[in-house]
């Protein structure tokens, strides 16, 4: 899938070639692409006829020109026009091409169930089955961008009122197999329109879910269980609030119901989890509280210990319980109790630096530098060694605001090939906030580490250093600076390096 600015480069690339005379049909070109290559594909061509003087001598061109009297005589002339471009012009700022265009649309939508699959396939430009609902289903994310302009709320407002069961004449149509001078509306089926509603809640174009979503939610679809369901299961992080605020409201008219509340706690998302935690009360289940003091998000902490405040619980004692166990400590658990902790409890804090597990040193060393604890430099220097990636990188942390004050030989020495990953890249983290000529070594000496990350940074910095300055200031001799930069030039290539001149620099040699 391809994204929206790609969708909008293949849209003016095939604008360009529309307007410079190429014979291909502009519809078997944007197959399969979003709503940004409709849109982008109008703009360009409009911008290719309004500053080049192209003749119009396609209807797709004529269509996005400039000129309203153009558009709205292409309109006029076209039997079966793409109903993509159509419904761009239902949005049209000329008041007569809006119009028009609103009534050409609802006669090619009208006549959409009568077409052979091939006229059928020229209208949606893509392969589709007889059913009108999955052309309006194709065409929700172009309308709900067009609903962004000033005149494209109409169609975004049709839409609403046929997936509502309200008349729409987007969704009015000749009743298929009856003569052509017999005129019935038929509106969508309620099937129609539940499977409209599960494609466009299962859409992966977001602003098409959330529409999908705010509709079904409009027409009061889903009980309560469904909906923490779906609220569960929601990777969009606007649409699973949206299911999950509805969840809690139905709970609140309906009353306890174990499946919705259970299915909210078996969330992954943090604030879905929360609200189930939050519903725990009002299904009389507040003792389940002490279960999500350690978890992994602090909105579920806080809200864990705020049904066991209202349940006449100690959130206090439940953590200092978790982390005095040794079975039972954990690295969110200690951090639960760092966010509940008082001075009185830096001693068992830093005991716990030297418990086995390494993201609990970490959690432990993060709750001190939050108590504003201060821990000894050989003590963080010690952890920078440390076998926990979290431990090393919080150690360094620490250490960061000193930086200038530590052994940079010793720092340097850390950056060797022999020490694991997350060591070299939390001593180069020192070294860079040293600054200077040890941060220069360290950063030609990574220029080739294995671990991509620190190469990375290390390139980085090597690209950016001014050179001269250093020369200029001093800072480190001319025959290590000129090893320095040879080295750098090896591996980077002389093209990537600063070496921008100064009138008091002088060549490097040597």
């Amino acid at each position: 899938m391809w994204s929206a600015a790609e969708d909008a480069a293949w849209g003016r690339g095939v604008a360009r070639e529309l307007v410079h005379g190429s014979p291909s049909p502009v519809a078997g070109r944007l197959v399969g692409n979003g709503p940004e290559a409709w849109i982008a594909f109008d703009r360009e061509v409009r911008r290719l006829q309004r500053f080049r003087g192209v003749s119009p001598d396609r209807l797709e061109a004529r269509l996005c020109h400039p000129d309203g009297r153009v558009r709205a005589s292409a309109l006029a002339a076209w039997r079966n026009p793409p109903v993509q471009l159509v419904l761009i012009r239902c949005a049209d700022w000329v008041p007569q091409v809006r119009e028009r265009a609103r009534r050409v649309l609802g006669r090619v939508l009208a006549h959409y169930p009568l077409r052979t699959r091939d006229r059928a396939r020229r209208a949606l430009n893509r392969p589709v089955a007889d059913d009108p609902a999955r052309l309006l289903t194709a065409l929700t994310p172009l309308t709900l961008r067009l609903g962004e302009r000033e005149h494209g709320d109409w169609a975004v407002e049709q839409l609403e009122a046929a997936l509502s069961g309200r008349y729409s004449s987007l969704a009015a149509w000749w009743r298929p197999g009856l003569p052509s001078t017999t005129w019935s509306w038929n509106s969508l089926t309620p099937a129609q329109r539940e499977g409209m509603l599960e494609r466009l809640t299962g859409s992966a174009d977001r602003p098409t879910r959330r529409f999908g979503a705010g509709v079904s939610l409009a027409c009061g679809r889903y009980d309560a269980r469904e909906l923490a369901r779906r609220a569960a299961a929601e990777h969009d992080p606007v649409t699973g609030r949206m299911w999950t605020d509805a969840a809690l409201a139905a709970l609140a008219a309906g009353g306890p119901d174990e499946g919705a509340v259970d299915a909210l706690l078996g969330s992954r998302f943090p604030a879905v989890r929360a609200a189930g935690v939050t519903a725990l009360r009002r299904a009389g289940r507040a003792e389940e509280a002490d279960r999500y003091l350690a978890d992994r998000a602090g909105s579920v902490r806080a809200c864990a210990r705020w049904l066991l405040r209202q349940a006449g619980g100690d959130p206090y004692a439940h953590y200092r319980a978790l982390v005095t166990d040794p079975g039972r400590v954990s690295r969110y658990a200690v951090t639960g109790f760092t966010e509940v902790a008082g001075q009185e409890d830096v001693p068992l804090l830093r005991a716990l630096l030297e418990h086995p597990g390494g993201p609990v040193r970490a959690a432990a060393l993060a709750g001190l530098r939050r108590l504003g604890a201060r821990v000894e430099a050989p003590v963080l220097l010690a952890l920078l060694e440390d076998s926990s990636a979290s431990a090393a990188r919080e150690a360094a942390l620490q250490l960061l605001p000193g930086a200038g004050r530590l052994d940079s030989a010793a720092l340097a020495d850390l950056t060797g090939p022999q020490w694991r990953p997350h060591t070299r890249r939390a001593a180069f983290r020192l070294l860079h906030g040293r600054g200077g000529n040890a941060e220069l070594r360290a950063s030609v000496a990574l220029l080739d580490d294995p671990d991509p990350g620190t190469r990375r940074r290390a390139r980085e910095r090597v690209a950016d250093w001014n050179w001269l300055a250093t020369l200029d200031k001093g800072e480190a001799a001319r025959a290590e600076l000129g090893e320095l930069l040879a080295r750098a030039a090896r591996l980077l290539g002389a093209d990537e390096l600063r070496l921008t001149h100064s009138p008091r620099s002088r060549p490097l040699r040597g």
